[in-house]
C-alpha cells in the first residue's frame, strides 16, 4: 500500500504493455498478474477498471466547463468536492478562475499545466486504489514542471502507484524502478542501487542530465 513503482526503458522496450495488461486491454500468454492476491484473469474488466485511474502524457478534455471535465457525468461530486479536488493537487489559480470556465477545442486555452492538473483532479476525486501515471512531464518547463511534481505527490498519497516514466529525473524517490529493454527486466532496484550498478540505467540518465545541460 502506498508503494510507488516506475517502468523505465527506451521506446518500444515494453513500459506499455505492462500498463496494458495491468489495465486488462488483453491477457497474458504466460504467466499470471495478481491484485491483492486474486489472479485478474478472473475478475471482470469493469470491476478492476472501477478501482484504477489513469493519467495520461497528454489530458483528454472535453469541450465543457471544467467542473464537468472532473466530475465526467458522476453525480457523486459537488462543486464544492472538485474545488478542493483541484486544490489538492494544486490547481488553484483554476479555482480563482470559477469552475464553470469553459474549455476551448483541445484545451486551447489553458496552459499545459492547467490541463494536466485537470486531469489529476479526475482522478484524485475517484479515490483509486491504483493509479497508474503515463509520467506527464516529458514536454513542460520547469516551472509548470514543479506544479505538477506537487499534484504527483498528491496523487500517489495512500494508493499503489505505476509510472511510465520518462524524465528519469522525476523518479528519484519511487520505491522501485523497473528497467526495460526489448520486453526483458533488465535491472531492478531504486535511484540510488541502480546509479550504483553503472548499468543501463545509470547510462541513461547520465545521457539525459547531458542533454538538459547543453540544453
Amino acid at each position: 500500500n502506498g508503494e510507488s513503482i516506475a517502468f523505465v526503458g527506451s521506446t518500444g522496450s515494453g513500459k506499455s504493455t505492462i500498463i496494458n495488461l495491468i489495465l486488462k486491454f488483453y491477457d497474458p500468454r504466460v504467466g499470471n498478474i495478481y491484485i491483492d492476491g486474486k489472479n485478474i484473469k478472473n475478475v471482470s474488466r469493469n470491476s478492476l477498471r472501477e478501482h484504477m485511474a489513469v493519467v495520461l502524457q497528454d489530458a483528454f478534455l472535453f469541450e465543457t466547463d471544467v467542473k464537468d471535465n472532473i466530475r465526467l457525468d458522476d453525480d457523486r461530486f459537488s462543486d464544492k468536492d472538485i474545488e478542493k479536488a483541484l486544490i489538492d493537487v494544486g490547481g488553484d489559480s483554476l479555482v480563482k478562475r470559477g469552475i464553470n470556465q469553459k474549455i476551448f477545442e483541445k484545451g486551447n486555452n489553458l496552459s499545459q499545466g492547467e490541463k494536466q492538473l485537470i486531469s489529476f483532479a479526475r482522478a484524485y476525486i475517484r479515490n483509486p486504489k491504483i493509479l497508474i501515471l503515463d509520467e506527464a512531464t516529458s514536454n513542460i518547463d520547469t516551472e509548470t514542471e514543479k506544479v505538477i511534481q506537487k499534484g504527483i505527490e498528491k496523487l500517489k498519497e495512500d494508493r499503489t502507484t505505476f509510472i511510465i516514466a520518462h524524465r528519469l529525473s522525476t523518479i528519484k524517490d519511487v520505491d522501485k524502478i523497473i528497467v526495460l529493454n526489448k520486453g526483458r527486466i533488465v535491472e531492478t532496484g531504486n535511484h540510488r542501487s541502480l546509479m550504483a550498478k553503472d548499468g543501463l540505467y545509470k547510462n541513461m540518465y547520465d545521457e539525459q542530465m547531458r542533454k538538459q545541460q547543453s540544453r
